[in-house]
């Protein structure tokens, strides 16, 4: 029975990572505070991360040609488009997909970059290397920050 349920939480960090909102940043501290291997959780949460990141550039793509036929306008000049304007000529698609994680997600970092002109290419490139180091980072701190917490206050 214990064991049905360690694989019931291995398999919630998969699908919670993979939830816009929730993502890596909650998911990867909440399991490893939970007690769940981190090497497990750091490789689940990216995975289904980059699962549901993949699927909406290529979903994106489609839904902007879509648009395009429908409206008959590029969906790059709607008002959300202007509005990311900044953050783009600000950081480019490198510090988007970079900050983007942390800051807004990484599936509307993805949205904006791919809005904001970013080639299908370069946005899962970008995406891809930012959630490898996130990933990272927050398993490894994580890891040690519960074990340092742990040999001070015991």
């Amino acid at each position: 029975m214990n064991e049905l349920i360690t694989i019931w939480e291995y398999l919630l960090v998969f699908v919670f990572a993979a939830i816009p909102w929730i993502e890596i940043a909650v998911v990867i501290p909440l399991a490893i505070i939970r007690g769940l291997n981190p090497l497990l959780v750091g490789i689940l949460a990216f995975i289904g991360n980059m699962i549901t990141v993949y699927l909406l550039i290529l979903f994106f793509e489609k839904y902007c040609e879509w648009y395009q036929r429908r409206k008959g306008e590029d969906i790059k000049n709607s008002k959300r488009a202007k509005r990311g304007v900044s953050i783009w000529n600000k950081y480019g698609l490198p510090g988007l997909a970079l900050l983007g994680p942390l800051l807004v997600g990484s599936h509307l970092a993805a949205i904006i970059g791919m809005i904001l002109g970013g080639t299908k290419r370069n946005t899962l490139q970008w995406i891809t290397i930012s959630l490898v180091i996130w990933t990272l980072a927050l398993t490894v701190t994580t890891h040690y920050g519960i074990d340092l917490f742990a040999s001070t206050s015991g």
